[in-house]
């Protein structure tokens, strides 16, 4: 692999001290040779989808950027809290908008789902509800390993903002190295 593989991650929980978020950030630092991780902008300012909304000012600015760097990236990493046994309403919010949008950013795009939660299944529920969403997207979203964290609270440092036990660490980075190779097979 000769280029630079970059890949975006959506956050799907707004909360400032988010386990989830802290996963996120620690992808970056983990992610293999050959493969650059980058954040994608938060989703707290994208208004609830409204097609009269769309109608009258078109799509706002929040989702077309975000759906630009989707575009742009070689693959998306969906990285969210379980809510309620299923996705979080921001993050369904999001990407309702996105659905809307011509060149639809999500088609034929590598995406690669984590979840995390305090409970010991680690948003395996929502997991599974995102995974039907992106269904009718056309995402490519990679099957195996899978990654749920449970009982993230205690595999994280709360002052660094980032994953720190070694065992969650490996299988994060055994996850991504996948979805490398992953975005290799599905560009060819």
């Amino acid at each position: 692999m000769s280029e630079t593989l970059h890949v975006v991650t959506l956050l799907g929980s707004l909360r400032k001290g988010s386990f989830n978020g802290m996963v996120a950030n620690t992808l970056p630092k983990i992610a293999p040779a050959g493969m650059q991780v980058s954040a994608l902008p938060s989703i707290a300012d994208i208004p609830l989808y409204d097609a009269d909304l769309q109608q009258e000012d078109g799509f706002p600015a929040a989702v077309t950027a975000l759906a630009d760097q989707i575009r742009a990236a070689d693959g998306v990493v969906i990285v969210t809290p379980e809510y309620n046994y299923s996705v979080p309403g921001g993050l369904k919010n999001a990407i309702d908008w996105i659905s809307r949008l011509p060149d639809q950013p999500l088609a034929g795009k590598p995406v690669l789902i984590q979840t995390s939660s305090m409970g010991a299944i680690g948003g395996a529920r929502c997991q599974y509800h995102l995974r039907q969403i992106l269904v009718f997207l056309d995402a490519m979203v990679m099957n195996k390993p899978e990654f749920m964290g449970g009982v993230i609270q205690n595999k994280v440092d709360t002052q660094r903002g980032e994953v720190v036990d070694q065992s969650t660490l490996d299988h994060l980075t055994g996850q991504l190295t996948a979805f490398a190779g992953y975005i290799q097979r599905v560009k060819d």
